[in-house]
């Protein structure tokens, strides 16, 4: 992508070299006087992540004495909206919301938890522990305040941490004895790097301590197969997590009744080779967790003779108190079932007010039979795959920039990677609902199918309470595949039996898919208020577009799939609104007012190859890599290109990988 042409100014002032501007990237002449200061030779400065955004202040460093403002005027076209990228950046000190009030038809979380050093101090005493000091001992006398420093490389047995009763000034910090220095910085993800692995099979390659791999974290050993059972006020900093080699291991940690909890730069994991169902399971009446910028892998589950039949790093919210104002910031993470699933037990309660932000969700290659390095059990079973992220269970959810790396089917799940579907687990949650979920700029690649929303009934035939209220704009997916993978190769299942599933926004989404758009499932009202606008989707296969999801006649899809999309909707759908759409590969029978064409090289994106995009954009002109203008160029209702924000999804993602 060209960078802006930027004009700018600068005005000196002393005792500072901080510049403030706010384009993606500026060259500053060599040798040119600003201000009467000489710059040096090609200093060039650039935004972290979020540009190219006039509008959205970067700070960057230069070798120089002075402090600069910077005047950067960019052509209005340049500018690109996407999020703020900051750990805190929807979270004020002293736990002030800043999210906002509704993104269009999801209302956004109303808590957060502010999770900066300064306003989670430690201002207590320090307590080194040596590899052979007793650590729940040093746990028992421990102050509110007090910081307990492990030596790192050594190993230190667990089972409980005491309820303390502190205060949001007064934390216990129980981190290793390695210097900041030698850590990443605060808001940076730990990898296990400073465990002193260096790399891991089968999955992405990450960051490493200055001087390489070392052993510069200390190491907490769960004494117990139910989890560590925690109290209140812990930050965790520069730790190993890992669970005894014991078959009967469920979890690592459960947050039962804890509140104030942060897991920061954490290595989490079971021991080699030992199956676990949970990772950190927050439950009945937990408050303010947050796990950031941490390393969770290595959960899974075996088909057929395993221990346990689905695993999840992250989740839980279940119970009968409250469980409210989750933190999931930052971390990679890797499941076999799903990498962070809400609700799935019985329940009084829903979670509520949950961020989930900038995470990396994978699921290794190594777990799919028929790829290269395949490793199945010890028994010659694989590994049981069902999805990125569930939510059976939760209210105000704030689900933003995070990538999701491969899922697959042939279980009980086709390979989806996101579900909004409210469950009575066993009909023991009849409260349980999925309301005012936010999913925005959201990058999915390799999956067997990108989203289900819809609500259904448990097994036994118990109805939840509701579903609904989801704004899901602002996401790109590609590399989707279908029956290689034992799924669909669609973009949607939207399935409605009871209660009635309501309010559903899809806007600005560019999905390159194999299969249907739309698999639709409604055998009883017709949904209101749904609405596509403002996206591109490539359809494939023999099936309509807007296809049947099964049930026979009772489906309002039954009849009308082959009559095109607009039947479909006429059928299922009440209130509803289909516009400015840009779709590949029609089989007609589409709302008046959409765009249709044969070709991703039609539709004037940039570069798609095998199913796949390096580069979404939509053309504007006649240019290098571009025939002609695509016809969704500055088409949208709101004037900006049909499809997903691109630009504001990769400044969303930086880095995110």
């Amino acid at each position: 992508m060209s960078l802006p042409q930027c004009k700018i100014g600068a005005a000196a002032e002393p005792e500072s070299s901080v510049l403030v501007f706010g384009c993606q990237s500026v060259r500053i002449a060599s040798n040119q006087a600003h201000g009467g200061v000489r710059l040096g030779e090609s200093n060039i400065v650039s935004l972290p992540s979020n540009g190219p955004n006039c509008a959205h202040p970067g700070i960057f460093r230069l070798p120089l004495g002075l402090l600069f403002f910077i005047a950067i005027a960019c052509p209005i076209s340049s500018v690109a909206a996407g999020p703020p990228i900051g750990e805190n950046a929807y979270c004020g000190v002293g736990d002030v919301a800043k999210f906002g009030q509704k993104d269009g038809v999801a209302q956004l979380p109303l808590s957060c938890y502010y999770t900066g050093l300064d306003g989670t101090l430690s201002p207590g005493k320090q307590i080194r522990l040596g590899a052979s000091s007793d650590l729940s001992a040093a746990l028992d006398s421990a102050k509110c305040g007090d910081t307990i420093l492990l030596a790192a490389g050594a190993s230190f047995d667990i089972k409980e941490l005491p309820a303390k009763k502190c205060d949001d000034r007064h934390y216990i910090t129980i981190r290793t004895d390695t210097p900041d220095s030698k850590l990443p910085p605060e808001g940076t993800r730990i990898s296990p790097a400073w465990a002193g692995v260096a790399s891991l099979p089968g999955r992405p390659a990450y960051a490493q301590p200055p001087g390489g791999p070392a052993k510069l974290v200390a190491t907490l050993l769960v004494k117990t197969p139910s989890g560590v059972t925690l109290g209140d006020h812990y930050r965790f900093i520069g730790l190993e997590w890992v669970g005894e080699p014991n078959p009967r291991a469920t979890r690592l940690a459960t947050t039962e009744g804890a509140d104030h909890i942060i897991f920061d730069r954490n290595w989490i994991h079971p021991a080699e080779g030992v199956e676990m169902r949970n990772g950190i399971r927050m439950i009945h009446g937990t408050r303010f967790i947050a796990v950031i910028n941490s390393y969770l892998g290595g959960f899974y589950c075996v088909a057929r003779t395993g221990a346990c039949t689905d695993a999840s790093a992250l989740g839980g919210g279940n119970g009968e108190l409250p469980v409210s104002t989750l933190k999931i910031y930052n971390n990679f993470i890797e499941a076999s079932g799903e990498n962070i699933l809400f609700g799935g037990a019985a329940s009084e309660v829903n979670p509520t007010d949950i961020e989930i932000r900038r995470n990396h969700l994978f699921k290794p290659l190594l777990w799919k039979e028929g790829e290269p390095g395949y490793t199945p059990a010890g028994s010659g079973n694989p590994v049981v795959v069902k999805n990125h992220f569930e939510l059976k269970s939760g209210i105000r959810v704030l689900f933003e920039a995070n990538l999701l790396e491969n899922c697959w089917g042939g279980f009980t799940q086709t390979g989806f990677s996101i579900l909004l579907t409210p469950k009575s687990q066993s009909d023991m949650c009849p409260k349980c609902e999925v309301t005012d979920v936010t999913v925005r700029y959201n990058r999915i690649r390799n999956v067997a199918g990108v989203i289900q929303v819809g609500n259904g009934l448990s097994k036994a035939g118990g109805a939840t309470t509701d579903g609904g209220r989801d704004s899901i704009h602002d996401l790109l997916a590609d590399a989707i595949h279908d029956q290689d993978w034992k799924g669909l190769g669609a973009f949607a299942i939207v399935g409605s039996i009871a209660p009635v599933l309501h309010d559903i926004a899809f806007d600005h989404i560019t999905v390159f898919g194999t299969g249907p758009i739309f698999y639709i499932g409604n055998r009883n009202a017709k949904v209101p208020n749904f609405s596509v606008t403002n996206s591109l989707f490539m359809a494939g296969g023999r099936q309509a577009e807007f296809a049947s999801s099964g049930g026979g006649e009772a489906n309002c899809a039954h009849k009308t799939q082959w009559a095109g999309a607009a039947a479909v909707l006429d059928a299922c759908f009440v209130n509803y609104k289909f516009e400015k759409n840009l779709i590949i590969g029609s089989k007609g029978g589409w709302p008046p007012g959409t765009i249709t064409v044969s070709s991703p090289e039609a539709a004037g994106v940039r570069d798609f190859k095998d199913g796949a995009s390096k580069d979404a954009r939509l053309c504007h002109a006649k240019t290098p890599g571009c025939r002609k203008a695509s016809p969704g160029a500055s088409a949208a209702t709101d004037g900006k290109d049909i499809g997903a924000d691109v630009d504001a999804i990769e400044a969303a993602i930086a880095g995110v990988e």
